[in-house]
């Protein structure tokens, strides 16, 4: 077991790190995603659901699906939802909050699935977290099923310049001060520099297409602070 106190990430994002970090701070996560977020991440979660569409019977893969919170709206629609996580803290703390729902433990890098098994993937607030972005986009390119879709929630760039200056004095001073009343303040340092090194929009959006995602989009929510990406795959 790792230690809940001071497991941090790095930019370098090595696998190991980023699983023991969040192992950290699965007990509390939900709840700071609330109090960082002022409530907005609600907001973003139905609307990312709206983006995904899933339908009943359709098969749903929700990578880095944490303690399931996501996974579970999901499956309220009918869709059979796969939540999967690479931190194993994660997904015991999943199990305890979402006893409904079928767990796997997963690499981004190195999905445990066939080919062409999923309607839709997904993924919010992760992707950032993976060693390498694009080899995860065309993992989940892969397990996709022929005119399947991908939805990715995002920390994006605020599109107002002045806005997006206030926002960054936020990640960097404000950010670190509030996650102080978090089990593992330093993770939550990690979260700000991440952001902040996050491509914008149109970045993430040039990698979903170089790993063949079809008719990429975007949408923006609280002017740019967060972006949602949909691509299709042929």
């Amino acid at each position: 077991m790792h230690s809940e106190t001071g497991r941090r990430a790095t930019l370098d994002k090595r696998r190991g790190d980023v699983a023991a970090m969040f192992d950290g701070v699965a007990k509390r996560y939900d709840l700071f995603n609330d109090v960082l977020s002022m409530g907005q991440v609600r907001r973003w979660r139905r609307a990312t659901v709206e983006a995904i569409d899933p339908q009943p019977g359709q098969r749903i893969l929700d990578l880095a699906a944490g303690t399931g919170t996501s996974s579970a709206v999901l499956a309220a629609r009918g869709a059979y939802v796969v939540p999967s996580d690479i931190s194993l803290g994660m997904l015991a703390q999943g199990r305890v909050q979402q006893p409904g729902l079928d767990f796997v433990a997963g690499d981004a890098l190195a999905l445990p699935f066939q080919d062409e098994t999923f309607d839709a993937v997904t993924i919010s607030y992760g992707l950032r977290n993976v060693e390498r972005t694009l080899d995860a986009i065309a993992e989940m390119y892969r397990v996709t099923k022929p005119g399947g879709r991908v939805v990715i929630a995002e920390f994006s760039t605020p599109t107002n310049p002045l806005f997006r200056h206030i926002y960054t004095d936020y990640l960097v001073a404000a950010l670190p001060r509030i996650a102080k009343l978090s089990s593992n303040p330093v993770a939550y340092g990690y979260l700000a520099e991440s952001i902040l090194a996050w491509p914008d929009q149109r970045g993430l959006a040039e990698l979903m297409m170089e790993a063949g995602w079809q008719g990429v989009e975007w949408q923006d929510h609280a002017g740019g602070i967060v972006a949602l990406h949909r691509g299709w795959k042929r």
